[in-house]
């Protein structure tokens, strides 16, 4: 039981959700924005007082009142129209027929759109298309009435202006309105059109031919003269080019020339700055090495002079004190020995006074004395020179000539000359030559010989 109620209960709710949904999408109303939608049943007032009996909805949505209000739907998609009049009489009595396309639709603005309402509201769209191509076409036979054929064939943007002026009172009166309108084709039975055709056309055809030939006179001087200007224009264009390439030349080469010593001129200022750079950076340089020098040097110097006050404290420590000790010891010492030299030398000195009387009172055979006594250590010091020499023995090879040029004459010979070189070298010593002495000796003892012999 239970569940049969619950089931009866989803089933009336169904229905009436159903019904609910069926009643709404009956009453709520949807304008597309192509349409008008008329509410008939309720009054409202207008912009200028006036009442009506319905509401207009344009896009959008509204709710329908039930039993109160009735909704129609008007269309405001264009409707188009072709447009065809005969035997319409022109200004001057010339029958012409007239073809045109027109597009017509619902003017939706206020408080036109209500002639539309009164006039159309439950009308077909063939009905409206009816009676709007009647209006236009009565439209343009009264139009045609008020143009000569020429003036509706030659300017047909007036004749369509003057019939979208003339129609647009009759369609707002109907609550239409003239989108577009486009006079297709014009012509008239009895060749009228034809006739102004042919006419114009000659005449055109001879304006033509007239204004071809002045054209090509025209075009014939203009070549000519275009040719004359031409070869004038190329003679000035060529002198021209030429002054122009000449002046370019020498503009160029005046600015090479510019350029180059710019040029130069920057290089030379470019080497002057270096050089002034360079003699900067080696004075500086050489500033900063003598700086670098002269503190060395100071620094040497002070060091030096540090070294010579220590080395002074160190000579008088080690030398000067120990030396003046040795001196003061060594003065003491002489003093001891300087009587014992004293006497010494008093006592050679007496020997030597003696032995000069002696040499003296000798009649100069002292001389002699003296030289033979001193012979001896003289001999002995020059054979010291050649102490070390060692001669085993000598070899005289004799040629076996005999003779002087044999090997023992020339031993033989040379022991004289050994004599006298070693006499030489005795008085380069000692500055006394030994047998210029004794000769002297000699001459000397011999005079005194015959002296003492004659006395005898």
């Amino acid at each position: 039981m239970i569940s049969q109620f619950i089931l009866v209960l989803v089933v009336i709710a169904a229905v009436a959700v159903f019904i609910i949904i069926m009643v709404i999408s009956n009453l709520l109303l949807i304008c597309h924005p192509n349409e008008v939608i008329i509410l008939s049943g309720r009054e409202r007032k207008l912009a200028d007082g006036s009442k009506v009996g319905y509401r207009i909805i344009r896009g959008g949505k509204a709710v329908r009142i039930p039993l109160i209000e009735k909704a129609a739907r008007m269309s405001l998609q264009t409707l188009p129209l072709e447009l065809q009049v005969t035997n319409a009489y022109s200004k001057g009595g010339i029958p012409l027929s007239v073809e045109a396309i027109a597009n017509v639709k619902i003017n939706s603005k206020e408080p036109i759109f209500g002639n539309a309402v009164e006039r159309f509201l439950d009308k077909s769209k063939e009905e409206i298309l009816h009676i709007a191509k009647d209006t236009l076409e009565g439209n343009l036979r009264g139009v045609l009435a008020m143009l000569t054929p020429e003036e509706v064939n030659e300017d047909r943007l007036k004749f369509a202006g003057n019939l979208i002026e003339e129609a647009d009172t009759d369609l707002q009166q109907l609550g239409l309105q003239l989108d577009t309108l486009k006079i297709q084709n014009i012509s008239d039975d009895t060749g009228y059109l034809d006739s102004i055709g042919r006419k114009k056309t000659a005449e055109v055809i001879s304006q033509a031919r007239m204004a071809e030939a002045e054209r090509t006179a025209e075009a014939e001087k203009t070549e000519a003269e275009s040719k004359m200007h031409a070869e004038v224009a190329r003679a000035k264009a060529r002198e021209e080019i030429e002054s122009t390439k000449i002046e370019t030349d020498t503009i160029i080469k005046t600015r090479d020339a510019l350029a180059k010593q710019r040029v130069e001129e920057e290089e030379n200022n470019l080497r002057v700055k270096k050089a002034e750079l360079e003699k900067i950076a080696i004075i500086r340089e050489e500033e900063a090495r003598v700086a670098g020098e002269k503190a060395r040097a100071q620094f040497e110097q002070e060091m030096e002079q540090e070294r010579i006050i220590l080395q002074q404290k160190r000579l008088e420590a080690d030398v000067v004190e120990p030396a003046k000790a040795e001196m003061k010891a060594n003065e003491l010492k002489a003093k001891g020995n300087a009587a014992h030299i004293l006497e010494d030398g008093e006592a050679k000195i007496a020997v030597l006074k003696d032995m000069i009387t002696t040499y003296q009172s000798a009649n100069g055979e002292g001389e002699k004395v003296f030289i033979l006594q001193m012979l001896p250590e003289i001999i002995n010091q020059l054979s010291k020179t050649v102490g070390q020499m060692n001669i085993d023995k000598i070899s005289v090879i004799d040629s076996g000539g005999g003779g002087e040029n044999s090997g023992i004459s020339k031993l033989v010979n040379q022991m004289p000359a050994a004599v006298i070189s070693l006499v030489d070298q005795i008085e380069t010593a000692t500055g006394v030559n030994i047998l210029k002495s004794l000769q002297a000796g000699q001459s000397k003892a011999e005079p005194s010989k015959e002296t003492s012999s004659k006395q005898a």
